[in-house]
């Protein structure tokens, strides 16, 4: 069993430094809103994955193998992402000041916390890449967990509580950010993180609408940095920018 907890190790540290929307945005509102708004965000997202653990589970290989290639469903995810991203930037104000103060980090009621946690949900959900994802984890693992349910949730469960230390290590370090924010660098980050949920979105669009570019790009990828690693047969089932 303990074995099972130290080979999820390396996988949870792994996600939790792949850069991808709810990576940003994580670091976004735990620098503005602080560590209660942060760790809202993230169970949100830690519960989209379990979602997406249990269809993977569940499922049979050959129709998750059919769904996380349909192409409409990256376009789908894809479109939301990056209409989500252009809201965000369209609606992000300039707030002026006479001086550059730093802003404090003002409670949030229940109901914001809660709305955190659905969008941190929702972020995650709607990328079709992260059921591709816990796909190929179980696939690569499971053998070797000999596929006995017990096992399998023991090591599902060290790379969710892995991942989600490594995340709360991340908000308490981008909190202290908080300090040395103003206004205008604010709606620097702001402008900037939308930006960043566009070009994502527009990734799975492409995904989506070139799938054999995509194939392509991946295989030349592979030809010129071979990877034999337990990373780099997951990398079959989903891309880095996909996941986070």
């Amino acid at each position: 069993m303990l074995q099972d907890v130290l080979a999820a190790l390396p996988l949870g540290i792994f996600l939790a430094f792949l850069f991808g929307p709810v990576f940003f945005v994580l670091l976004e509102t735990a620098a503005i809103k602080g560590f209660r708004a942060a760790f809202s965000l993230d169970i949100g997202v830690i519960l989209a994955d379990l979602v997406f653990i249990t269809i993977a589970y569940f499922s049979t290989t050959k129709l998750l193998e059919r769904l996380k290639d349909d192409p409409a469903l990256f376009i789908f995810g894809g479109m939301i992402l990056a209409t989500y991203g252009l809201m965000s930037f369209i609606q992000t104000k300039k707030v002026l000041h006479t001086d550059e103060e730093t802003p404090e980090i003002r409670k949030l009621g229940k109901s914001a916390y809660f709305n955190l946690c659905a969008k941190g949900f929702l972020l995650n959900f709607i990328n079709i890449g992260v059921l591709g994802f816990w796909l190929g984890v179980i696939i690569v693992f499971g053998p070797k967990l000999d596929m006995e349910p017990e096992r399998i949730s023991v090591f599902l469960g060290s790379v969710l509580i892995t991942y989600l230390v490594v995340d709360v290590a991340k908000i308490l370090l981008a909190k202290k950010l908080n300090r040395k924010l103003t206004p205008n660098r604010i709606y620097v980050m702001k402008k900037a993180i939308s930006v960043l949920l566009i070009v994502f979105g527009g990734v799975l669009i492409f995904q989506g609408l070139f799938p054999n570019q995509v194939d392509e790009i991946k295989d030349q990828i592979e030809e010129i940095t071979p990877n034999d690693s337990l990373i780099g047969k997951l990398e079959h089932f989903v891309e880095p920018e996909d996941r986070r």
